[in-house]
């Protein structure tokens, strides 16, 4: 069998398999399991071979690439139009085979062992400040049924926290009193664990240089700088900036026919974890907008005249977007723009 193309359907234990040749005549199709693929992949020529991006698609990428194939990862999206009628392992293959053929076709670069892991520390902190939220809301909710009433703000909440550990303090029956003082422990707990993701994250930012380049961005900070050069290992497979932030999802979303062009509100397309640390970093920026004397700070609140504060927390999440992958393009630092 001269197989030039293959097609792998992933999956958590079988995997289907889909080859043609040169001239697009069908050669292979089988069945394989988990244990089993890189024994039968190493029994063929090197060839190109097309994998859906899923999470544990960079993973199979590297191991097959190390066999001597050439490997792309496809979104899923952009294989869908090539299924045919029925929805089955089989035809997923197929249709992917068909899919990593296409001249015109976009690829997602394969990550390193490296990018994941930093990528594993930025989600896991995540997970930890979400049921840390949740941690601070029933804290303050069960303290408001006896009437004690918490301040805006983690720390008021805290406050509060402590003070439980005293019995003459905070008058509150004595069950209730161990129920928060648990949630307390708890979320002690999670703010030791959230610091020392944290400081994982600052000791892989001082090795990265592309990660420091991003960070003298004003509006990005060293979460953000992690996660945009883990993220994005090859800024070349962009064309422009624009088409960076159209693939974060901070572009208009488009219907348009007839040569009649209608936008809409942004299409959330994308990584949304990294468009929400952008437009949480912009929302910064548009408060701070009157204290800028520079030619953004003219710009932003020349727009704040015009448009609404989050439209223009949107804009400016698009430009850095768009100001992050000329550096990451260039390997420069940024420029301040010279005063208004």
């Amino acid at each position: 069998m001269e197989i030039t193309t293959l097609g792998i359907d992933l999956a958590k234990s079988v995997f289907q398999l889909h080859g043609v040749d040169r001239n697009g005549t069908i050669v292979l199709q089988k069945k394989v399991r988990r244990g089993a693929l890189l024994a039968v992949l190493g029994q063929l020529e090197p060839c190109l071979i097309g994998i859906e991006s899923c999470p544990t698609s960079h993973f199979w990428a590297r191991e097959i690439a190390a066999l001597g194939h050439e490997v792309r990862l496809i979104p899923p999206a952009y294989v869908k139009p090539y299924v045919k009628r029925q929805k089955n392992d089989a035809a997923d293959a197929e249709a992917i085979c068909e899919a990593v053929t296409r001249p015109n076709m976009r690829f997602v670069p394969v990550k390193t062992e490296e990018q994941q892991s930093i990528l594993a520390l930025h989600r896991s902190r995540d997970l930890l400040m979400r049921q840390r939220t949740m941690i601070l809301n029933a804290i303050r909710a069960h303290l408001a049924e006896f009437g004690i009433i918490a301040a805006q703000g983690p720390r008021k909440v805290a406050e509060l926290v402590r003070r439980l550990s005293d019995p003459d303090d905070l008058c509150l029956p004595e069950v209730a009193r161990s129920a928060l003082l648990a949630l307390g422990a708890q979320l002690e707990s999670l703010a030791e664990e959230i610091s020392n993701l944290e400081r994982q994250l600052m000791s892989w930012h001082r090795k990265s240089f592309a990660s420091q380049r991003l960070e003298t961005i004003p509006v990005v900070g060293v979460i953000t700088a992690t996660a945009l050069a883990a993220s994005v290992p090859d800024p070349s497979v962009f064309r422009s900036g624009r088409q960076f932030a159209a693939w974060l999802g901070l572009v208009p979303r488009q219907n348009s026919s007839g040569g009649k062009e209608r936008l809409g509100p942004v299409s959330k397309m994308g990584n949304g974890y990294l468009r929400r640390l952008l437009v949480v970093g912009a929302t910064s920026v548009t408060r701070r907008a009157p204290t800028i004397n520079t030619r953004t700070g003219a710009w932003v609140r020349s727009l704040l005249e015009r448009k609404p504060p989050r439209l223009v927390t949107v804009a400016i999440a698009n430009k850095t977007a768009r100001t992050a992958w000329a550096l990451l393009i260039r390997g420069e630092s940024y420029k301040a723009p010279t005063a208004a």
